[in-house]
């Protein structure tokens, strides 16, 4: 088993005034050679938005995009005509393809949005671009690994154009899970949203990122109550 941790506090940061974001891989203006993605994985931003700011109109092209609200309202409106406000406990996907223009905004005129997104390189170049978005009922991840994305256009989880599964967990102290790997190239980047967790030797708390290939599974033990985002992706690409 091959891993590589990154603790909250040596992510990328910038304060833009209506923007605080923190980069656990490089994106814009932190570049750092260590941390250009995990495989597919390319970016996992940790943005919180001022009330009634966002991000003004801007392209994409070749990217599966992967939102996930954790506290607020967030509005998006696209090239594709779509408009829409992502909640929290829901999950959105966009596959930019060919290229998509699109803007995101705090639906909020007096509180901030929390989210974090994820872009996977994806596994066919200049698709049609298409945009999907659904709420995930919270009590199904409940001391449970709940998928939420995955490459197959069936059952209830939401699905891009890459061979990547994304689960989403709500652990009670000392509960453990077990992820089993999907393929064995690929490798799993777990992300701890809130509390700590031990994953073999390493403990992880809030906002650590820690990624694990060659292994055939990994096993998470919540050291407080705690919520997890699990990331498996190919690690060739």
């Amino acid at each position: 088993m091959q891993t590589t941790l990154h603790k909250a506090d040596t992510r990328g940061h910038a304060e833009h005034g209506w923007l605080s974001t923190f980069h656990s891989f490089s994106f814009a203006d932190y570049v750092d050679l260590q941390r250009m993605g995990f495989g597919a994985l390319l970016v996992l931003n940790d943005d919180t938005i001022a009330a009634g700011k966002g991000f003004g109109t801007h392209s994409h092209s070749n990217m599966e995009i992967i939102t996930i609200v954790l506290e607020g309202e967030l509005a998006h409106a696209d090239s594709m005509g779509t408009k829409e406000v992502i909640h929290n406990g829901e999950v959105q996907v966009m596959s930019a393809g060919s290229g998509v223009k699109h803007s995101e905004f705090n639906n909020s005129e007096s509180m901030p949005v929390k989210l974090l997104q994820i872009w996977i390189e994806p596994n066919q170049n200049n698709v049609t671009p298409r945009h999907d978005q659904k709420k995930f009922r919270i009590k199904d991840r409940h001391n449970a690994l709940q998928q939420i994305v995955s490459p197959e256009q069936m059952g209830e989880q939401l699905w891009i154009h890459q061979n990547a599964w994304v689960y989403m967990g709500s652990l009670d102290a000392a509960v453990s899970v077990t992820h089993t790997m999907n393929a064995k190239e690929h490798g799993v980047y777990i992300f701890v949203i809130s509390g700590s967790v031990q994953v073999g030797e390493q403990l992880l708390t809030a906002r650590d990122g820690y990624g694990v290939w060659d292994a055939d599974q990994v096993n998470i033990t919540a050291t407080t109550n705690a919520e997890v985002l699990i990331l498996e992706v190919p690690m060739t690409i």
